[in-house]
């Protein structure tokens, strides 16, 4: 279990969150409306939050322009991760990551194990980093995007937490650059 201590300071992150879906509005985009107010509960901003159609192109393009804007530090989506024919998240992020962090689909998969069985199964969730900027790919019920945020990026997005967290990482994201 991780823990925080107090010799390290808390940063407040700004995170954009993208809804992938052909039918939600914000009217009733209640996996969003979840993270965001999950983001805002642990002190964090949300910087943006769009809802766009499940297009890998279109996203794609969205996480390159966010990666490219220095003010975003993490950018999470909820939505198109499954198997259907529509389900083109991870193929988006494929096109755009620089290096996956698979241990992030993998924990998120065993811990939805815990709750929902074998059903987990048919989630693609996933993570990488974009031009020094964290990208993570959330289910989009809000059941999966409560125990993502929950269970594994509340905690690795605040610096306090030890041994290690993604925040203390961040100056170092793009060191092979220098």
């Amino acid at each position: 279990m991780s823990k925080i201590e107090g010799e390290r300071v808390f940063q407040s992150l700004n995170i954009a969150i993208i809804t992938v879906s052909d039918t939600r509005s914000f009217a009733d985009d209640k996996s969003g409306d979840t993270l965001a107010a999950r983001i805002e509960g642990a002190g964090h901003r949300v910087y943006e939050r769009l809802i766009l159609k499940d297009d890998a192109d279109v996203l794609a393009q969205q996480l390159r322009n966010w990666a490219d804007d220095p003010q975003i530090d993490v950018v999470i989506t909820t939505g198109g991760t499954g198997v259907t024919g529509r389900d083109v998240t991870p193929e988006a992020f494929k096109q755009v990551i620089d290096k996956e962090i698979p241990g992030f689909g993998e924990i998120f998969r065993m811990l939805s194990y815990q709750k929902i069985k074998t059903s987990t199964i048919q989630s693609r969730a996933m993570a990488g980093v974009v031009n020094a900027t964290y990208m993570f790919a959330l289910p989009g019920s809000s059941g999966a995007v409560k125990d993502a945020w929950d269970d594994i990026l509340v905690h690795q997005l605040d610096a306090r937490t030890r041994p290690c967290n993604f925040v203390e990482l961040m100056p170092r994201l793009n060191e092979h650059l220098r």
